[in-house]
């Protein structure tokens, strides 16, 4: 076979390309323009290994048992581009040279051939590059041939062989399709290796072999390829940038024909010293006057020709078809127009047979129905019909209409088209405003998000303050965005000028380059949360940057596993920023982070009066380290969580000598979940007792408390200089006398208690009868009071309810779950209710009240002024006293 002749065929000039066709392979192959493309295992594998890219990835899968080769992707993803590149590879002698024959065949070219043929007509008439001496030797050694088939889904029939009658003699006529079908099944010529390529449609699943789908071009490929077509690399640097900035969020970034379309509208736009689109709908405006200049058409036969391609696209969007015969053309207007069309669409076939007419490109055909309901001058609301009618079938229809909406968007079409339509674009802007605001108001991300992106292609910032008032629900959550959401947002909030809350509660993975685009969004931030989510190093790094530069006062990092390198990078944000309150709940931090956390907190700039580091195990050596900041002028720190931290006793005296070394802020800690033990908190009572401590309320939750740590509490709780008004012992073994010697302490005037927990502590009767008469005594200064799970009884809290109806009881809440209150307990709860006062809300989960106490509950609460909640829940309900329960808003069930 003549390698020079394939050569010289593949490369012979073709006709000049349409500014959305994409660049000619001849010219990639020629301009040393061609990027390998990058295959679906790029996802799974290192991006940057040689068998991802597409000429391995051939190479490797013809060495297969098949022989087979699939090529899928999306219109403009490179497959043609790639298969002439291995064609001319093949005959320079560069690959592929275990095949003596290559034929290379493009399927829409061959659907002219009507009627019938053999596979020896086929590869001797159709083909050229066969001499007919060596037909004979090729169709003898089939495992010498190898064919390239481009657009197998333009092939006009069915590759079904179910649908042929197929054959195995090269010189037996049939159908074009069934030459194909035989040939790809086998039963024609079989040995013969085949490089098939279409998109992905339903004749796919006639083939077998190995297929690959291609990706086209990521970020590197871009790079690449805008460095070849840029001669100047500091305008390929400054197109690419601009590319990745307002583009490169779209999955139409991956096609070589769309980078090749960007490159020569920003190259024209560039030497003209003109700027260059901010948005995808700015871009199309551009490409379209540019089509549109190049035909040479007065206003009226502008506007008529985008009048008859918005009758196409939307024909073509709604049926689904591909394509358009010359007599459709026709019915849309083209008659004058039909010599014009190559500038926006493919034409397929000789004029003097049977034409066909498509797309290059599916959001050109979207963008050119956008302009045409804009240019209609007979259908009153055109654009909220054209969109309730290509709903399904139109992705960027809306969008490009909310674009064109805009007089400095629309401006450089109406210098070639006239005036757009002004009735259809004001009744379009009172729907979109009306449907955005009602959006706004509900709690649907999805809805939220595709509403940020119509504004963000306004490009108008009054228009998006005129949307998003106050009633506008932007504090739900934005969870996993993709990166074209976060543009769209990034917009919104930019345009707005602050925010109270950046709601991005669950984001599975948090990116670099997500994490950039929302950096001027989370310094305009009030509050972030981020809490069970994932962020990558690269998204600290942003994160830490905007914090330090932002109006950020609290940010939730709870539950994301953040890890002590990634605290490392966040702390450099956290020295010097506005931030006031940081929850890092279950963050996988250890003692090994508390030197940067402590840097960050006696920097001299930091404002952090809240932290909570609750479930990390930073154990009693990083407590140790924390309590140097504690001690420092410079740290500002109010309230420490540090519930489920893995500290003991051991860690105790640096806290205590913290608290009462005169500069601590400190005004609670929360030390639930630990095994502090009676060593841990005498040596806390003593800082209590000091002058200068500071503390107000102190949480012991399970800390392996008992009785024997009551005298060290009863003495600080006496002492004139302890300031707790909130102290938490619940669910630990303190019992009757333990709990006795705290009344003890409760019931002196100088006391400061206001709220007590002493849930699940053992406690008895006598304790309750006690408690009851400290309430009483009019020294106490008890607000709240939980004293629930415990088994006393109807006669046990009894006597707290003598003492809520005491005038003298200040309690406001009152909690005695799983007390094991019944129905005999009513008279004394209301007659409580009744009389006081001060009671508001009143815990009684988990008792056994029935349906005889509903209604005298229910009246009792609608004629207590000052009740404002009772919690009922796990009780002995039927369904219909809960329907009565229903009846009293002031009732949880």
């Amino acid at each position: 076979m003549d390698k020079v002749a394939v050569l010289t065929h593949t490369l012979k000039p073709e006709v000049i390309s349409t500014l959305l066709g994409g660049e000619l392979p001849v010219s990639v192959i020629k301009n040393n323009r061609y990027i390998s493309l990058l295959t679906s295992d790029a996802l799974v594998t290192d991006r940057n290994a040689e068998d991802n890219f597409l000429d391995h990835a051939i190479q490797a899968a013809l060495t297969d048992e098949t022989r087979s080769v699939i090529l899928t992707g999306p219109e403009g993803s490179g497959k043609t581009t790639a298969l002439e590149k291995l064609v001319v590879g093949w005959a320079k002698g560069e690959h592929f040279q275990n095949f003596p024959y290559v034929f290379h065949f493009k399927l829409r070219e061959l659907n002219s051939l009507t009627g019938t043929l053999s596979l020896e007509t086929l590869l001797l008439h159709h083909h050229g590059n066969v001499p007919r001496e060596s037909l004979p030797l090729i169709l003898k050694n089939p495992a010498d041939v190898l064919f390239v088939f481009d657009d197998l889904d333009q092939c006009k029939q069915s590759l079904d062989p179910s649908a042929h009658t197929l054959c195995s003699d090269p010189s037996q006529a049939a159908s074009m399709p069934c030459l194909v079908a035989s040939l790809l099944r086998g039963s024609l010529l079989k040995g013969a290796a085949f490089v098939v390529a279409s998109r992905s449609t339903g004749s796919l699943k006639f083939l077998s072999g190995t297929m690959v789908e291609v990706l086209g071009f990521l970020k590197p490929q871009r790079e690449a390829y805008f460095n070849k077509f840029f001669p100047d690399p500091i305008a390929a640097g400054k197109a690419r940038i601009h590319m990745e900035k307002t583009l490169g969020f779209y999955d139409i970034c991956t096609s070589p024909r769309f980078c090749w379309t960007v490159c020569s509208v920003y190259k024209s736009l560039m030497d003209a010293g003109a700027k260059l689109p901010e948005t995808l709908s700015q871009l199309y405006v551009n490409i379209l006057v540019h089509l549109i200049q190049s035909l040479s058409l007065n206003e009226a036969c502008s506007r008529e020709f985008i009048s008859a391609l918005g009758k196409m696209a939307s024909h073509c969007l709604l049926d689904q078809h591909s394509s358009c015969t010359e007599e459709e053309m026709n019915s849309f207007g083209f008659q004058q127009f039909l010599t014009s069309v190559g500038a926006f669409l493919q034409v397929h076939g000789d004029p003097s047979e049977r034409r066909v007419f498509s797309f290059h490109s599916s959001l050109m055909q979207e963008f050119l129905l956008a302009v045409s309901v804009f240019c209609d001058n007979s259908t009153p609301g055109g654009a909220e019909k054209m969109l309730e009618k290509h709903k399904s079938h139109a992705k960027f229809l809306d969008l490009f209409l909310s674009a064109l909406s805009e007089p400095l968007q629309r401006r450089p079409l109406e210098s070639l088209l006239g005036e757009l339509n002004s009735d259809q674009i004001m009744d379009f802007k009172k729907w979109f405003k009306s449907n955005s605001e009602q959006t706004l108001k509900g709690f649907h991300k999805e809805k939220h998000q595709h509403c940020f992106h119509l504004l963000h292609q306004t490009q108008n910032e009054s228009l998006v303050k005129e949307i998003i008032t106050p009633s506008a629900r932007i504090g739900i959550s934005y969870g996993d965005l993709s990166l074209q959401d976060c543009v769209a947002l990034n917009y919104v909030i930019t345009c707005l000028g602050e925010l109270e809350q950046l709601n991005l509660y669950h984001t599975g993975n948090l990116t670099e380059e997500q994490a950039e685009m929302l950096a001027p969004t989370m310094t305009l931030s009030r509050k972030i949360c981020l809490s069970q989510s994932s962020l990558s190093a690269g998204a600290v790094s942003h994160l830490a940057s905007a914090l330090s530069r932002g109006i950020t006062k609290k940010l939730d990092l709870s539950h994301s596993h953040l890890g002590d390198e990634k605290f490392k990078i966040l702390c450099t944000g956290i020295r010097d920023c506005k931030l006031q309150t940081i929850q890092l709940a279950v963050c996988n931090l250890t003692e090994a982070m508390c030197e940067d956390l402590v840097s960050a907190l006696t920097s001299g700039s930091s404002q952090l009066c809240v932290l909570d580091l609750t479930f990390n195990d930073i154990g009693d050596q990083g407590l140790t380290k924390l309590c140097k900041a504690l001690q420092s002028p410079l740290c500002k720190l109010q309230d420490l969580q540090l519930h489920g931290c893995k500290l003991t006793a051991a860690s105790m005296d640096s806290l205590s000598a913290a608290l009462c070394s005169g500069q601590s802020e400190l005004r609670e800690v929360n030390l639930n979940h630990n095994t502090i033990g009676e060593r841990g908190v005498e040596a806390l009572c003593k800082s209590l007792q000091h002058p200068l401590c500071k503390l107000r309320s102190l949480k012991f939750f399970d800390s392996d408390l008992t009785g024997s740590c009551c005298p060290h509490l009863m003495a600080a709780l006496m002492s004139e200089h302890c300031s707790l008004s909130e102290l938490d012992l619940s669910v630990n073994d303190l019992g009757q006398e333990g709990a006795l010697q705290l009344c003890q302490a409760l019931r002196q005037p100088g006391c400061r208690l206001e709220k007590l927990c002493l849930q699940r502590c053992e406690l008895t009767e006598p304790v309750f009868k006690e408690l009851s008469s400290v309430l009483t005594s009019g020294t106490s200064r008890l607000k709240s009071l939980a004293v629930g799970i415990h088994a006393v009884g109807d006669q046990g809290v009894k006597h707290l309810w003598d003492a809520v109806a005491h005038p003298s009881c200040l309690l406001e809440e009152l909690d005695v779950e799983m007390t094991g209150l019944t129905d005999a307990c009513l008279e004394d709860l209301c007659a409580a209710i009744r009389a006081s006062k001060t009671l508001k809300t009143l815990e009684l989960r988990n008792n056994s009240l029935t349906d005889a106490s509903v209604p005298a509950i229910v009246e009792v609460l609608q004629d207590s002024d000052n009740m404002q909640e009772m919690n009922l829940k796990y009780n002995d309900f039927s369904e219909e006293a809960l329907s009565i329960l229903d009846e009293c808003d002031k009732i949880r069930y």
